[in-house]
């Protein structure tokens, strides 16, 4: 039945994968799985209309550019920063601001000296508050004196970042490029993708965070904790055909019962 079900509904696939590149963002996000005993990933573009996951042994761009939806695509992309995901080129870049918050109370719980990550916190806190004001009251943007006010409390931040992480001495006589350490890792990444990470700030129809890829790829995890596995790749991909299938039935108001039943009964 499963197998008869993922077959009808490949017209429906295509048509979740055409819309989604046609869309102005998607959120992207991947999680491991595991298929006849061997990890694979599972990834996932989505928005709140359509989800399309599909499955890759590979993590990285390849896994990523498997999906069909990227390569072409020429939106905005809402992603967590994850290295594979800038390899795309043509889109415009928006980095989750949940994650960011998440490696952020990492350093403010185990480094109280590092001063600057709280700083850090409250100000993405506050850019997503003085957003959210902007929606409720119906604006369009932001106006250029606030979105510069907050860019420059950014940079004045980041100086300070820099200023309680000096750049580390590399030993002599060793070759290598010298590890920076987690910290100075983000501080760097920060400063870097600065335009990705206030893009929400910018374009009040970019969302602070990623939850919508991650709401629509739990569903693997779950499974994946209660079975352990899947047996055979084309069960893999069969079963995120019709989660696919499923989700999107749901966005767009149908419940999950008619939405197979409708499929199973297609003639074509």
């Amino acid at each position: 039945i499963v197998s008869r079900c993922a077959e009808k509904i490949k017209p429906s696939l295509d048509t979740i994968r055409r819309k989604l590149s046609e869309s102005p963002l998607v959120h992207c996000d991947e999680t491991g799985t595991n298929i006849d005993g061997k990890l694979h990933w599972v990834h996932n573009v989505s928005n709140g209309s359509y989800t399309y996951m599909t499955v890759s042994k590979k993590r990285g761009y390849e896994g990523i550019k498997s999906v069909g939806v990227l390569p072409d695509y020429h939106g905005i992309i809402v992603h967590d920063c994850w290295a594979s995901y800038w390899k795309f080129d043509g889109v415009t870049h928006s980095v989750c601001c949940a994650h960011l918050l998440r490696e952020l109370n990492g350093i403010i719980e185990n480094h109280p000296e590092q001063v600057w990550a709280g700083k850090f916190k409250k100000l993405l806190l506050r850019m997503k508050k003085a957003k959210d004001k902007a929606v409720a009251a119906g604006k369009e943007a932001l106006s250029m004196f606030t979105i510069q006010n907050y860019k420059r409390e950014y940079n004045n931040i980041i100086k300070d970042a820099y200023g309680e992480n000096p750049e580390p001495v590399k030993p002599k006589k060793k070759r290598g490029r010298v590890k920076r350490g987690k910290i100075l890792a983000l501080i760097d990444r920060l400063q870097k993708y600065k335009g990705a990470v206030c893009l929400f700030l910018e374009k009040l129809g970019v969302p602070f965070d990623t939850n919508q890829a991650e709401r629509d790829i739990r569903n693997i995890k779950t499974k994946t904790k209660v079975c352990g596995c899947f047996r055979s790749r084309t069960g893999a991909e069969e079963y995120l055909g019709l989660m696919s299938f499923i989700s999107t039935a749901r966005k767009n108001g149908l419940d999950s019962y008619h939405a197979v039943k409708m499929a199973l009964s297609c003639q074509t």
